[in-house]
């Protein structure tokens, strides 16, 4: 019997079955039906108390990149002003889209290694550029960080920034994520990752403030939001909506709080230690060095010496392990477990390490 291969890539992740039936049921119909009003606003108010937030959430078809589009195009006009906090390559990405639309961008800079916690910096860094936007990362996933937000989003509020503008795609639903509590106007989402949901909506938390600055700027576009303020009062939406997934998201969301929030958080957490404790075990090194800044759905390898991350991937693969490699300036350096969502589940974790070990052993 052909063994089964293990994938503990970074996202997508393995859809499981209830989803994925969700998904596939029968139901493609008009906008205007109620059916399909129903499970949009109860699938909204799900993702509401998972990223903790009284703000309205709104979905976008697409993959997540959608919302982190979305989320700039409808706030900035050319000429704004922003400060991209960059630990990683979406927190300088983030920045280089808002320049590519015509915002005044300062990109303050960290070592990828490090979390961003020099608030002193950013404190300067504000009061220098004055912006209207503050961009971060919840989560890099090329390294595996787990940025803290409470402070930066305290700095917001204490300068008066009117747009603090988040990537939670890759800890929403596998880690705590506090829109309110943190002051986030703009908090971007998406199914694929720790929800274990398909690639193909994207979802925004959006404050009362950021829908003021929506109405004025009045973007038209595929990806425009100020029809998702009232999608239903027309009653039609700009565009055919996706009706699988946003069923498939509503099962997904509905069994992460069935679990309880906590309960799912600590799940994420043990799959984290795991991993760290595995590879420390093996003489191997983890990306951050720090390892309170680990994510919780993804922890990052340097890739041991004397091998190159394409030769160590074939091995991977011909052993019937898939992991993630990275991009940017930790390309060929590091290589990435994921363990989030479906694939947050100690047993499969541990038959990935048993291949992974005997690759290092045949090296």
């Amino acid at each position: 019997m052909k063994k089964k291969h293990i994938y503990l890539i970074p996202g997508p992740t393995k859809v499981p079955a209830k989803i994925s039936r969700a998904y596939q049921r029968d139901f493609y119909t008009a906008n205007l039906e109620k059916d399909f009003e129903t499970i949009y606003k109860e699938t909204a108010k799900n993702l509401a108390k998972i990223m903790q937030t009284k703000n309205q959430v709104v979905m976008l078809s697409g993959e997540a990149m959608v919302g982190l589009w979305a989320g700039l195009k409808n706030t900035l006009k050319s000429g704004d002003r922003v400060l991209a906090i960059d630990n990683g390559i979406f927190g300088h990405g983030i920045g280089e889209m808002a320049k590519s639309i015509g915002a005044n961008v300062l990109t303050l800079s960290f070592d990828y290694d490090k979390a961003p916690t020099d608030y002193n910096k950013i404190a300067a860094a504000i009061k220098k550029h004055k912006p209207k936007m503050i961009t971060a990362v919840h989560c890099e996933t090329p390294s595996g960080m787990l940025n803290p937000l409470l402070k930066i989003g305290t700095l917001k509020k204490q300068f008066k920034v009117p747009l603090f503008y988040v990537d939670a795609v890759a800890s929403v639903g596998g880690a705590e994520v506090k829109v309110d509590d943190w002051n986030i106007d703009i908090c971007l989402g998406g199914g694929q990752k720790a929800l274990s949901t398909f690639p193909d909506l994207g979802f925004l938390s959006i404050s009362k403030t950021a829908w003021e600055h929506i109405e004025k700027i009045a973007y038209v576009g595929y990806d425009a939001l100020s029809p998702l303020q009232n999608p239903f009062q027309y009653p039609y939406f700009t565009y055919a909506q996706n009706w699988g997934g946003v069923a498939a998201l509503n099962i997904a969301s509905k069994m992460l709080l069935q679990e309880g929030l906590e309960n799912v958080f600590l799940r994420h957490k043990k799959a984290s230690q795991f991993c760290i404790q595995k590879i420390r075990t093996m003489g191997l090194e983890i990306y951050p060095a720090d390892e309170k800044y680990s994510s919780p759905t993804v922890t990052a390898v340097k890739i041991p010496k004397n091998i190159s991350w394409q030769k160590l991937n074939k091995s991977l693969l011909a052993n019937g392990l898939s992991v993630g490699g990275s991009f940017g300036p930790l390309a060929g350096k590091i290589f990435r477990i994921g363990h989030m969502g479906s694939q947050t589940n100690l047993m499969l974790l541990k038959q990935g390490f048993g291949i992974f070990e005997k690759v290092l052993v045949e090296r």
